[in-house]
């Protein structure tokens, strides 16, 4: 029987047939596509005509469409709904595709036609796009050892396939120990401040397991109100070292000498394409250029938020001394007293703000945002197939009813889950052969579940964080250029947070707050005394929260940003590089580097930083919002056609002058933060 996957699909939006796919089918499916991909890149070398861009860099760009279709939908399964035969098969696959990448980017017949266009590009008269395209191809080969000799193009071969195995094995050590790990509480006297929906969620999470009482666990709904709530300081300390020694544990899953092996081999690998360290080769391709422009802006960062966190910390630890005698904060306070200091000085907790939070109403909320800003219109839709009864789906449509994207949203947790949010892409939009084929956009969560007396109910930082990842989406679903390998959110990756981030301030702002804070129970519209504290309280702790961020940016430098080769114990060299940001006593039996996924199997390897960079330009462009009205048809206009419908197609910064019409300022971002003085 014919594999389905290997055809173009037959369903509403040509859309992924997830229940018609079954696991047997991809490894066969990509093995297909990737012999008639070497087909199209075979007509492509023996093309007799003279390499031309049309003939060479165009006829690339579009090769193996259905080999990343396929590939989409078997990674974002391997990350959203996982078992152990998918992981036993990304084993697989994953050095499959790295070879064949590496066939395409060592084919020395292609590369010496694309070289060809490279060099006479001056006399092409190349549009914008064009150019970015033409010069992203030939970096794709020149970054990636085109120009070594065949020993060391066979070196990179095995150095990138054992990086592909590397982080999936990562990955999967990871989430083994967040599940591995329950505490199973069967006496109520435990539970004591713990908020009833976490009871309720912990119960539930019980029952799933057929056992009496209680089970908390490392995914974050359950794991963050236990820390923040629970005033059983045995248990909460037990909670945090479980979850600070993720793949730290001198088992099958320990991830010391992955990490270890993981940043060497990415050493050898930039010194093989003649760059001093990974980093250096990674910010090539970035808006901070240099691991000297990033560690001078993290270290700028630091020297403004220390001592506001040093007096946080101080606060902190004086707020706890006097509530109950504790001598020295430990890691596992530090959620727990932040909260009982908040409610303090804000009278404001989450448990009291969560019923205004209803998830369907946030969803409303966000889709109102979009409609009011850009004037997206979201209808849920039935005939889209999904590969969970969790997911929905909707049709996003434009003013004039046409079709801009199709959009899957998946909320909660579960075991084949892993843990935190992300927006992926299951179809890109690019233009071929003058139609605009749209894009298939996904975002995916970890938010608390409906129980059987409540519907989800959403902590405001659970808020955020849909706000976050719909941003990320309307990248993508805005996304309007020619290719698919610059649409959306394939841009300079210090860049790729700047949409996210920026959507998060509307969380902020009464105006927003009014659209879909509705009390669950009665509608009554988030009282206006809730909308100032939040306001107030969003810079609280703030100088803690910088340093946390930086400190994570440092790490990930301090692996990627100079020769790890001599780095023999990954506890002790992390120790050494939080000296300059850390607050709390060290405890020996955490490790951040082990389940560090961002860095280890996410793609921020030395880029990190991006985060607090992209609030820089965040925090500088809602200053433009707030300028101008926060719902200003005129900035969103300009938001839109110069930032979200150009994905990669030019550098960022020249995207976001003609935004803005400047250079961003860091000082909005300090401003915000409440590290300097307002205007």
């Amino acid at each position: 029987m014919a594999n389905l996957l290997n055809h173009t699909f037959t369903t509403p939006y040509q859309t992924a047939p997830f229940s018609a796919i079954k696991n047997e089918d991809f490894l066969p499916a990509i093995k297909e596509e990737i012999s008639k991909t070497k087909k199209e890149i075979n007509s492509i070398t023996e093309n007799q005509e003279p390499p031309s861009f049309e003939n060479t860099i165009e006829a690339l760009e579009f090769s193996g469409a259905q080999l990343d279709r396929v590939t989409s939908i078997f990674f974002n399964l391997n990350s959203a709904e996982t078992n152990d035969e998918i992981q036993k098969l990304a084993q697989e696959i994953s050095p499959l595709l790295s070879e064949f990448g590496n066939d395409i980017r060592l084919n020395e017949a292609l590369f010496k036609r694309v070289k060809t266009v490279w060099d006479k590009r001056e006399s092409l008269s190349l549009n914008r796009e064009q150019t970015m395209l033409l010069e992203k191809t030939y970096k794709s080969f020149s970054r990636n050892g085109a120009n070594l000799p065949q020993d060391k193009k066979a070196t990179l071969r095995e150095i990138d396939k054992e990086l592909s195995q590397l982080s999936l094995k990562f990955g999967e050590n990871v989430l083994a120990e967040t599940n591995a790990f329950e505490m199973h509480i069967t006496n109520e006297a435990d539970l004591k401040g713990l908020p009833e929906s976490a009871l309720e969620a912990a119960a539930d999470e019980a029952k799933s397991r057929d056992k009496e009482g209680w089970v908390f666990t490392l995914n974050y709904p359950s794991y963050i109100p236990f820390m923040t709530y629970a005033e059983n300081r045995d248990l909460r300390k037990k909670m945090s070292l479980a979850f600070g020694s993720k793949a730290f544990q001198g088992n099958q899953h320990d991830n010391r000498e992955n990490v270890k092996q993981i940043v060497r081999l990415r050493q050898q690998r930039a010194e093989l394409l003649g760059y001093q360290t990974h980093a250096h080769f990674i910010l090539e391709e970035r808006m901070a250029k240099t691991p000297e422009k990033v560690n001078t802006f993290l270290e700028e960062l630091l020297e403004k938020a220390k001592p506001a966190a040093v007096r946080e910390f101080q606060q902190l630890e004086s707020f706890a001394k006097k509530e109950d005698n504790l001598e020295k904060l430990q890691k596992w306070d530090s959620a727990f007293y932040t909260e009982k200091l908040k409610q303090k000085l804000f009278n404001l907790d989450d448990e009291k703000l969560k019923p205004y939070f209803k998830l369907e109403n946030v969803i409303d909320g966000v889709f109102t945002i979009a409609k009011r800003l850009y004037g997206l219109q979201f209808e849920e839709t039935k005939e889209i197939d999904t590969y969970h009864k969790d997911v929905k789906t909707y049709k996003v449509l434009d003013e004039a009813n046409e079709l801009t994207a199709i959009f899957y949203a998946d909320f909660h947790p579960r075991p084949g889950k892993r843990n935190g949010a992300w927006m992926t892409v299951y179809k890109p939009q690019y233009v071929k052969n003058s139609e605009n084929s749209r894009p298939h956009i996904s975002i995916v969560c970890n938010f608390t579940k409906p129980t059987a007396s409540k519907p989800s109910l959403l902590t405001f930082n659970e808020v955020t964080t849909l706000f976050h990842e719909f941003g990320h989406a309307l990248h993508g679903m805005l996304a309007n250029t020619t290719y698919p390998s610059l649409s959306g959110t394939s841009v300079y990756w210090d860049f790729v947070e700047l949409p996210s981030q920026v959507l998060e301030n509307w969380c902020y702002e009464k105006e927003a707050l009014e659209l879909f804070a509705k009390h669950y129970e009665t509608n009554e519209v988030i009282p206006m005394e809730y909308v100032e504290k939040i306001i107030e309280s969003a810079t609280f702790m703030e100088g803690m929260q910088t340093l946390r961020q930086l400190s994570f940016g440092m790490l990930d430098m301090s692996w990627h940003g100079v020769d790890p080769t001599y780095i023999e114990d990954v506890k002790a060299h992390e120790d050494e590089v939080f000296e300059a940001t850390s607050l709390y006593p060290e405890t020996p039996e955490t490790c951040m580097s082990t389940a560090f996924s961002h860095i280890f199997q996410g793609g921020y390897s030395a880029g990190y930083y991006s985060y607090k960079w992209a609030e820089v330009l965040d925090a500088d462009a809602f200053e433009f919002f707030k300028e101008q009205g926060i719902f200003s048809k005129e900035v969103a206009t300009k938001f839109k056609d110069n930032i979200l419908t150009q994905g990669g197609t030019e550098n960022p910064m020249e995207l976001y002058k003609r935004f803005r019409g400047k250079e961003p300022q860091p000082d909005a971002l300090l401003r915000r933060a409440g590290l300097i003085e307002k205007k």
